[in-house]
């Protein structure tokens, strides 16, 4: 790793934000975006308040620099974009006042204090590479799943670094290091031929885990006919498959632009029952004509599942119900016939289950109560 320069101070106005930063990215933020819009995700989704209030009360600790790079004659914090925030707006109370954000008051004392920040120039990102993986990917500060697999990628792409490698240097599993990646791949390939785009995802922060996870699901793999993670390709999706892995991403993130909601809302338990329902073509033909999840699902499962299902709940239902018959029911007529519908249905059930097992096939008609 290359020896990084003392600690230097540099003045608050020359230090830029770095639209590149896989946090950042997280977000739609671009070279496109304004330090307006960048101090607004930080202070809305990174906890920027808390710093905020951490630097007025205690100042910004000199052992905890910023990391920059010059890039396009600007100096670029690679590493510190939070605190970077914090202090700008701290300097800054028009803006805090104009967002309607919480700010205290410096003192002059402080404010003069504030101006220039202790930094670490650094030669290049490449040098820096290491040292961020550790702390951001499995260490002390860690980032997302997305943030992590778009460090990976530009590892990986950039400067050749092996994924093996990487996963080395930053202590974490290959196997890890190698999914991230492929779910990345696999979004970044979906945008590049037209099928989906990020920045149109229902909900503002991209479930990255949801796509990473599911593609782990030998149903969806299947569905995409996925490459494997160890190929580590920049395209592991078929081309034949393109347009299925728009629906799939749809499926996972939904359509800001069409106000189509995600049918994944949480992996557990929707994730899988999307996987069971892409596996099965009757219920996957249910989802594709507008189904909702729950629904599709209950195509997918097996008849067998689904009556020992419905049996033990209707079991378990009118034991409860048994249990406040002597406090609950009050005389009415009407839950008595509501009563002796059930009774009829669950003698109808059974007389047909026993016929079955004895072999005699007849179906009984139900009884009209």
């Amino acid at each position: 790793m290359e020896k990084l320069s003392p600690v230097e101070p540099i003045e608050v106005k020359k230090l830029h934000f770095d639209y590149n930063n896989p946090r950042l990215a997280e977000y739609g933020i671009d070279e496109e975006t304004g330090d307006s819009e960048i101090l607004k995700v930080l202070w809305e989704t990174m906890d920027v308040r808390e710093l905020v209030q951490s630097i007025h009360v205690s100042g910004f600790f000199p052992h905890e620099p910023l990391y920059v790079v010059k890039e396009g004659g600007k100096n670029i914090v690679i590493e510190g974009n939070r605190r970077l925030a914090a202090v700008k707006i701290l300097l800054d109370p028009e803006l805090a006042k104009k967002n309607g954000w919480d700010v205290p008051d410096l003192s002059e004392s402080a404010r003069a204090d504030l101006q220039s920040l202790p930094v670490v120039m650094s030669k290049s990102r490449e040098a820096l590479w290491r040292f961020l993986g550790f702390r951001h990917v499995n260490g002390p500060a860690k980032w997302s799943s997305y943030a992590k697999a778009t460090y990976i990628a530009e590892v990986h792409h950039k400067w050749g670094i092996p994924l093996a490698q990487i996963a080395e240097q930053i202590g974490d599993y290959h196997n890890t290091v190698q999914r991230l990646y492929r779910g990345l791949m696999v979004l970044e390939q979906a945008e590049k031929k037209g099928v989906y785009n990020r920045a149109d995802s229902f909900r503002t922060k991209l479930a990255f885990s949801h796509l990473y996870t599911g593609l782990d699901y030998e149903e969806i793999s299947r569905f995409l006919e996925l490459a494997d993670k160890s190929k580590e390709t920049k395209n592991p999706v078929p081309t034949k498959k393109i347009k299925a892995l728009g629906e799939l991403l749809t499926w996972l993130y939904g359509s800001k632009k069409e106000k189509v909601a995600p049918v994944v809302q949480s992996q557990n338990p929707h994730l899988r029952q999307l996987s069971a329902v892409i596996g099965k073509r009757e219920s996957l033909a249910a989802l594709r004509a507008g189904e909702d999840l729950s629904r599709a699902f209950e195509l997918s499962r097996p008849s067998s599942t689904i009556l020992e299902e419905s049996l033990l709940t209707g079991k378990r239902s009118l034991t409860t119900a048994q249990s406040h018959i002597t406090t609950g029911y009050d005389k009415s007529e009407a839950l008595l016939r509501i009563a002796g519908s059930v009774a009829d249905i669950a003698d109808d059930v059974y007389e047909q289950m026993r016929q079955k097992r004895e072999g005699k096939g007849k179906k009984i008609a139900p009884r009209l109560s």
